[in-house]
């Protein structure tokens, strides 16, 4: 009988074994195509509404496609890039685009901060408060800039009507002469909000223990501001800050909205950005090729100024614990 034992065992192991290693074999596999079953749905999407239509725009950007006359089809190569340096208006609204950015960008983080700031106290009403500040950015965009083009209207505002106290007579062009400072200020009251929970959520991350440990210390609450508060959150702020810069950069309902929101309908010239003059020479023009063009300097654009961001965050940026590759 023991003789029988050594004979079939060694038979035995290797066979169960290889039956365990299939089955884990299989296990992986069924888990794997539930895996790819799952996420099936926004990888298609992805590729047939991200990737293709990118490649698409990207080689259409070096033709003269209209949009209908394919028997007219020409490969231009970098002509329409070559084209935009020479095309005044994209010029002025490249420069417009950029100025908006430097205007909106610094005033909308300063408040979001400030907002935070005070909200984080511990003062009294301070949930309903939030709200209260948290409220416009749920508006509509087209609710939000009809109602401010109802209080900056030159002749029936409510903005002229309180100045006309002080100085009968005054009316300020506050939709055409001064429709970039009247965009900043539609943008930032509409997006503090947002801007304000963030800083909020980054805010309560602090730990208290190190805000204690400074006031025993004999440090002043501006110096545990500078020394504490400001370093711990200038990740929050990097993240804010790109954030920003993106969507200022692509900025289209606002202008439009303040021109009317009609199709073919101009923006003030203060308020003339790159994206309007993008879709005026697509859809208005039906220079498609070109306007893809454009649209992808804008991109270039973006990601230099990413970079920038990016490079100088390792001057101003503190993490709590160190980057990979950092000793």
């Amino acid at each position: 009988m023991a003789n029988t034992l050594q004979t079939t065992s060694p038979t035995y192991a290797p066979k169960t074994n290889k039956q365990f290693g299939l089955r884990l074999r299989s296990r992986r596999s069924s888990r794997q195509l539930a895996f790819y079953a799952m996420i099936s749905p926004w990888l298609i999407g992805f590729l047939l509404l991200g990737v293709i239509p990118l490649i698409v725009g990207l080689l259409a950007s070096f033709t003269n496609y209209d949009g209908l006359n394919v028997d007219a089809f020409k490969w231009l190569g970098m002509r329409n890039y070559s084209r935009v340096f020479q095309d005044s208006e994209a010029l002025y609204a490249f420069q417009r685009t950029m100025l908006w950015s430097a205007l909106n960008v610094p005033i909308w983080l300063i408040l979001s901060f400030t907002l935070a700031l005070i909200l984080n106290q511990g003062i009294r009403a301070r949930g309903f408060f939030r709200t209260l500040f948290y409220l416009p950015s749920i508006i509509p965009a087209v609710g939000a800039v009809w109602a401010w083009r109802l209080l900056l209207d030159p002749n029936n505002g409510v903005v002229n009507a309180i100045i006309s106290i002080f100085r009968p007579g005054t009316a300020v062009m506050w939709t055409t002469d001064y429709a970039l400072q009247s965009l900043t200020m539609i943008a930032v009251w509409q997006g503090a909000g947002v801007g304000m929970v963030i800083f909020l959520a980054g805010l309560q991350g602090i730990p208290r223990e190190l805000e204690e440990a400074a006031f025993l210390d004999g440090a002043t609450t501006l110096q545990s501001f500078r020394h504490i508060t400001i370093p711990l959150m200038t990740p929050v702020i990097f993240f804010q800050l790109v954030l920003a810069i993106i969507g200022s950069l692509q900025q289209f309902a606002l202008p439009m909205l303040l021109a009317g929101g009609r199709m073919g309908s101009v923006p003030p010239r203060a308020a003339y950005f790159f994206v309007v003059h993008v879709m005026r020479q697509i859809f208005t023009f039906s220079r498609f090729g070109y306007g893809l063009a454009l649209l992808w300097m804008l991109f270039v654009v973006v990601v230099v100024l990413t970079i920038i961001v990016f490079g100088s965050s390792r001057f101003w940026v503190h993490y709590e614990v160190d980057i990979a590759g950092d000793k």
